[in-house]
């Protein structure tokens, strides 16, 4: 009579690493795609305020929130991604992972550097206005 053999202590620890990482991997894109959808909604509230108001000259402020949101995103979906490679993939899924992650990264890069220059100039404008404001001489109305 065979005796049947019966998982090793190793390969349920194994399974249970796995299936813990594929989980955790699920989370993480699920928080990245909620951050991305709250970031839509908030500066697409912000774009139809602005568009009652008839404010549509300047929308440097939504594109801010926007690219905040997207930025914060794509941390947690090249989190997700990192968390794939744990995961003792093959070669043609690390290629594939690592041309992702480049593409992620370098997105969030750019976003980052041009909401830094986003919010430069803004405060440039803001310094300007203030300062053509104050050197102006007070009108005298007689």
């Amino acid at each position: 009579m065979p005796a049947t053999e019966s998982p090793t202590i190793h390969a349920l620890a194994e399974n249970g690493v796995i299936e813990a990482v594929l989980w955790l991997k699920l989370i993480v894109e699920t928080i990245g795609a909620i951050i991305i959808a709250l970031g839509i909604f908030g500066a697409g509230w912000l774009f139809l305020k602005a568009l009652l108001r008839r404010q549509t000259a300047d929308f440097t402020a939504i594109r801010l929130t926007l690219a905040r949101y997207l930025a914060l995103a794509l941390e947690f979906q090249l989190g997700a991604d990192i968390l794939s490679t744990a995961i003792a993939p093959s070669w043609e899924q690390i290629g594939k992972l690592g041309a992702i992650a480049i593409i992620r990264t370098a997105l969030n890069f750019f976003l980052s550097r041009e909401m830094k220059e986003e919010k430069h100039d803004s405060a440039e404008q803001h310094v300007t206005a203030k300062a053509a404001g104050a050197s102006q001489p007070p009108s005298v109305e007689g």
